[in-house]
């Protein structure tokens, strides 16, 4: 009898370390796609900032108010374990000055039609769409981390160990369309 009790405690314990184990994973998956959309838009920002150092030279206004849009937002964030809110306040930056960028570049022709311009321009649409999967992947892998951590008997052992229910990154409802850039 006791070595029954003792072989049920023994798969008890073991089928806990094995869900931890797997709530770990799906936890630093989870952070690990997070990052990825921070390092996507840190990239689209330096393309961004790399115009407005392209403006400067057909417009020194222009790129001094550019300059200060990015300064009064607070600047981008860059941070080793970004959060949902820090992601969601780099795509409000994002958003703002590339919108005051696009009507720089109607504002001056020549501008738009320099090679840097157009090759630049390229770079922030291929980090638009990056970013734009890489929050997908996000969405995907909390799904898949929520599920986990709600789901019986898995659920059991993420509340005592204290996984918590992660956010989703929401849809930008101001935003009907991707900048086109």
């Amino acid at each position: 009898m006791l070595i029954i009790i003792i072989a049920i405690l023994a798969i008890l314990v073991i089928w806990g370390i094995s869900v931890q184990n797997t709530l770990v994973k799906a936890d630093e998956t989870c952070n690990n796609a997070l990052k990825q959309i921070n390092v996507q838009q840190m990239s689209r920002f330096d393309a961004i900032q790399a115009l407005v150092k392209l403006t400067r030279e057909y417009s020194q206004y222009e790129s001094e108010t550019l300059q200060k849009v990015i300064e009064a937002r607070g600047g981008m964030i860059s941070k080793p374990n970004p959060t949902v809110d820090d992601i969601a306040h780099n795509e409000s930056i994002l958003t703002e000055i590339s919108s005051k960028l696009i009507a720089v570049a109607e504002a001056y022709p020549e501008l738009k039609a320099n090679e840097q311009y157009a090759k630049t321009m390229d770079q922030i649409a291929k980090y638009e769409e990056n970013v734009r999967l890489a929050r997908m992947t996000f969405n995907d892998t909390v799904t898949r981390y929520n599920n986990q951590v709600r789901m019986f008997p898995g659920s059991i052992v993420a509340s005592i160990l204290g996984f918590a229910k992660k956010e989703y990154l929401a849809e930008d409802t101001t935003k009907t369309e991707y900048p086109q850039i």
